[in-house]
């Protein structure tokens, strides 16, 4: 079962469900998935994937991207780390079926976030790690609006080559609504 939180065109994000945890668990061993995230050096099995995915549904700002057409669960997005004082979070995004690659499901469901991130958590700043090679995903977050803030060099060795560790960001002010500013527009002309 999925809700509907923040709806765009082509997808939608919902609270995780833990229980599509074998899908998970086939997309995070799938080594084409896996080798641009972090956990590309983990064998993971359902048992350890349920968990992963209870602890992140248990955090509030992590969502399942669901197709909007086909109601079926994608990959997920969120904010691993919230710095709230200074308003700063950083955000992850994980689509594990490849038949929704380069599709613009991915910009989407970033965008989406951006929105709640920026103005219903209010946050400031936005930002996220990529490895150099993982081309497609740097050109995902540059279409979202990310630039990059810096690289730390030679930070991940994969097939006996260094790459660097980019670090792009969004400003609340670089980023334009697309969701939440309609929805507040719709109740203030519902009132007049």
């Amino acid at each position: 079962m999925y809700y509907k939180k923040m709806v765009g065109k082509k997808c939608y994000l919902s609270p995780i469900n833990p229980e599509n945890y074998e899908v998970y668990t086939k997309w995070v061993n799938d080594m084409e998935v896996a080798v641009g995230m972090l956990f590309s050096t983990s064998l993971l099995t359902p048992m350890a994937e349920k968990q992963i995915l209870e602890r992140l549904a248990r955090q509030e700002y992590n969502f399942a991207i669901i197709d909007l057409e086909k109601d079926e669960v994608i990959g997920n997005v969120g904010f691993p780390m919230i710095d709230h004082l200074n308003g700063v979070g950083e955000m992850g995004i994980f689509i594990g079926n490849k038949d929704y690659w380069g599709k613009g499901y991915g910009v989407e469901a970033i965008r989406l976030l951006l929105d709640f991130g920026f103005n219903i958590l209010n946050l400031h700043n936005i930002f996220l790690k990529v490895y150099s090679y993982n081309k497609p995903a740097i050109n995902c977050y540059k279409k979202a609006g990310f630039k990059e803030a810096g690289r730390i060099r030679g930070a991940k060795k994969i097939a006996g080559e260094r790459y660097d560790e980019i670090y792009m960001d969004i400003l609340a002010e670089e980023y334009e609504s697309i969701y939440i500013k309609e929805l507040v527009e719709k109740k203030n002309m519902a009132h007049k």
